[in-house]
């Protein structure tokens, strides 16, 4: 009789909140993870590892981690936790006291996990390794893996704003990146693996190009290189303050190859006296000034704006005035962010605070005002033919995609269109807000 001894690798399983570039650096823990022996199994699974990538901008962080910790722990009860992210080098004592946290890594700590987990012993006291953020000086490329469609590259992280809402440089640190050299050859990788859209992200990728603390390249010059390269049909920008998105940037964009015609400018406030308090870098002047820049190239490209409610000190009258600007301008959808206090921030001394109930208030009538915005703007495309990259996600017999400039669609389930790019001509308007289209098959662009 013969044995057959297997020696299984241990199983690490990831989960991620927040933004898309903490997505992308857990996709790059977890090839940290793989080069290490680690088998990756979905959140669900048992494991023996799990590791909670977290963020500090949405509102209960700490509730929102002790309960993904109490989920892994009911698959695997004696799975090695461990937190990383903004929340984890902003609170990590906090973070330490959650029951069932087995270790909690700080900014500068995140990408050598392997060295701090070593043989995975409980010890009944979480063991936290978090430096103060200003030792936090270098870069770490990170791309997103796992979905064919697209992948999210990292390009910029950490901030040399001082907004007085934020905790991201509290959490992240000094604006840094890398080297345009390494991310093109980054971005070749990727189109390597047959994914058809990159979407750069960072914490302020407008600000690209500080490394060792001092300016060495441009954000315009790792667009022109990124533009070159074969493989790639699709780069979308994802968000840019508009005081970096200077004219030659939209000039470029709007006669690229590559960059599609679709920008995320964070607004914040349509009142200029709100934003001085915001330590914006610009007024609301600027900011339309950068729409009429950008539709007057790009007559259909898609404009998305962050706007935040209730800042303190936010009187009717501003709200309204926000309201209005917003209600005037051709953009096409809203992010709105309800204020909440965040520790360690000017704002949260401030006078004035808003009433909970007026915050609430003011949110939905800004929810109300983007579904107008979108829906007017996909009434535009109607009648038009556009190219879709089709998803594999599938609802109800449905697949959906992405047009360049940001229209959702969904098509009849077809397995030969997921991850193709298609030319359609948009019909109508569904009853769950996306647009129906009819394939132009003679069109087949991929």
């Amino acid at each position: 009789m013969y044995f057959c001894n297997i020696i299984m690798n241990k199983r690490v399983a990831f989960y991620t909140l927040g933004c898309k570039l903490n997505y992308s650096e857990t996709s790059s823990i977890g090839r940290i993870f793989k080069d290490a022996g680690y088998d990756t199994v979905a959140f669900n699974s048992a494991a023996d590892v799990y590791v909670i990538n977290t963020c500090s901008v949405t509102d209960h962080a700490d509730k929102k981690c002790r309960k993904v910790v109490k989920e892994a722990l009911k698959h695997s009860p004696d799975a090695y936790i461990t937190i990383v992210g903004c929340y984890a080098q902003l609170k990590p004592q906090e973070i330490a006291d959650i029951p069932g946290v087995d270790m909690v890594l700080g900014a500068a700590e995140k990408f050598n996990i392997i060295e701090h987990i070593n043989d995975l012993t409980k010890r009944g006291k979480a063991v936290v390794h978090n430096a103060p953020i200003d030792e936090t000086n270098q870069f770490v490329s990170a791309y997103s893996i796992g979905d064919r469609t697209r992948t999210f590259l990292k390009v910029q992280d950490g901030c040399d704003y001082s907004c007085t809402f934020c905790t991201i440089p509290l959490a992240r640190g000094a604006s840094r990146s890398g080297k345009i050299e390494d991310i093109v050859r980054q971005a070749e990788e990727i189109a390597a693996s047959g994914v058809k859209e990159i979407v750069l992200t960072g914490v302020n990728i407008g600000d690209f190009g500080i490394r060792d603390g001092k300016r060495q390249d441009r954000f315009l010059d790792l667009v022109k290189a990124l533009d070159e390269i074969d493989g790639i049909d699709r780069i979308r920008i994802s968000s840019i303050e508009p005081n970096l998105l200077a004219n030659e940037i939209i000039e470029f964009v709007a006669q690229s190859k590559r960059f599609v015609p679709h920008f995320h400018m964070p607004l914040q406030s349509g009142s200029n006296k709100t934003l001085a308090k915001m330590r914006r870098r610009y007024k609301r002047e600027l900011y339309a000034e950068r729409v009429a820049k950008i539709k007057s190239l790009m007559p259909d490209c898609c404009i998305g704006v962050d706007v935040i409610v209730g800042f303190p000190g936010e009187t009717r009258e501003d709200f309204l005035d926000t309201y209005q600007f917003l209600n005037e301008m051709d953009i096409s959808y809203l992010h709105v962010f309800t204020y909440s206090e965040r520790e360690n921030t000017i704002a949260a001394q401030m006078e004035g605070a808003v009433p909970g109930a007026q915050r609430s208030d003011r949110s939905k009538m800004l929810h109300i005002l983007s579904e107008k915005k979108r829906r007017a703007f996909y009434e535009k495309q109607l009648g038009k033919v556009g190219e879709v990259l089709f998803e594999s996600d599938v609802k109800d017999g449905y697949m959906h995609g992405f047009s360049k400039n940001y229209v959702k669609v969904r098509a009849l389930y077809d397995p030969l269109l997921v991850n193709e790019i298609v030319h359609v001509r948009f019909t109508s308007i569904s009853s769950q807000g996306d647009v129906d289209v009819e394939e132009l098959p003679e069109l087949l662009t991929h």
